[in-house]
């Protein structure tokens, strides 16, 4: 029975049967592959300029900084002494640089708030790809390219009481409207906050526009399939997609507004009752006096906050980008 059984049956096709790798082919599989040797295609005496730049123009100013920050450098003495951390215990003392800095956080904070608000809105009016969005794109970059002086001059003369903004609400309202803009000691830090936010809203719009370009589109088609509404769809696909958009324009715009200096200084000068007077400003009337130890203080303060925020603030975000 077990003849007829084979012979009925026939043997096995080869293509049934189950074909075994020879070891040495498994064991050439298994093995990794060897580091390749990069050739290089240039000496590496061509960094050496670039490294000569970053020396004189970052690295050595930078040294200098912490240096100068412990000593009693002035314009009022021919020699430099060291002096501890007498700076840092008088400025603390005066309470003028608290108040500084509190003002370069209120100012920080709102450069960000309405800078990434603007931008956000600009990106959502403007996505779809048509010429007069294209043309519109191309306006609202010209205040990037711009000087952020040039800027300061013009919204000064513009919010003056006897200025274009004031005439023209002026001509709609039909009464003279003669407000300072820039001299309410209540609201100027916003109006200044607003306009550093209008000089850069073009470059958040631009990385908001290619956050919006980069979500796929068969995600898209899914939520359309299902049923979503376009409000839906926009808060629930849409938005956590523009994680790391919202990370790169929060940590610029904010980090960026610390070290604010030239609009403040061509709308305010730190005014009025120096409600306005960021730390950089600050550090420049202390360096104009001849205080330069203590301007030089002041900037490594501002340089050590900084970096505390800088870290705290992307890990929040970064965070937030793993949750989403």
């Amino acid at each position: 029975m077990q003849t007829i059984n084979e012979t009925a049956s026939g043997p096995e096709p080869e293509s049934a049967q189950p074909v075994r790798p020879h070891r040495a082919t498994k064991k050439a599989s298994q093995k990794k592959p060897r580091n390749r040797v990069i050739k290089r295609t240039h000496p590496m005496w061509f960094l050496a300029p670039a490294f000569a730049i970053l020396l004189v123009f970052f690295f050595l100013p930078t040294v200098f900084n912490f240096i100068y920050a412990f000593t009693d450098w002035s314009s009022f003495k021919a020699e430099i002494n060291p002096v501890g951390t007498d700076n840092f215990a008088n400025l603390a003392s005066n309470g003028t640089l608290f108040r500084a800095l509190r003002i370069t956080i209120v100012y920080a904070v709102l450069v960000a708030v309405f800078q990434n608000l603007f931008g956000f809105l600009l990106a959502v009016l403007l996505e779809r790809d048509t010429k007069i969005n294209r043309i519109a794109r191309v306006f609202f970059l010209i205040p990037v390219m711009m000087s952020a002086l040039a800027v300061g001059y013009i919204f000064q003369a513009l919010l003056k009481p006897e200025g274009s903004l004031n005439g023209l609400l002026s001509t709609l309202l039909r009464h003279d409207i003669d407000y300072a803009w820039l001299a309410d000691p209540t609201w100027t830090i916003g109006t200044v906050a607003v306009i550093h936010a209008w000089k850069w809203m073009g470059l958040s719009m631009l990385i908001y526009l290619a956050g919006l370009k980069t979500i796929p589109s068969d995600v898209l088609e899914a939520g359309k399939i299902d049923g979503a509404s376009r409000w839906l769809m926009f808060w629930k696909i849409r938005f956590p997609f523009l994680a790391p958009a919202i990370t790169f324009n929060v940590a610029t715009s904010l980090l960026g507004s610390m070290n604010g200096f030239d609009i403040v200084q061509a709308t305010t000068e730190g005014g009025p009752a120096r409600t306005t007077e960021i730390l950089n400003i600050f550090i420049y009337r202390t360096f104009g006096q001849g205080l330069f130890a203590q301007a030089t203080t002041m900037s490594l303060v501002l340089f050590l906050i900084v970096a505390l925020m800088a870290f705290p603030v992307i890990g929040l975000l970064r965070k937030r980008e793993q949750i989403l």
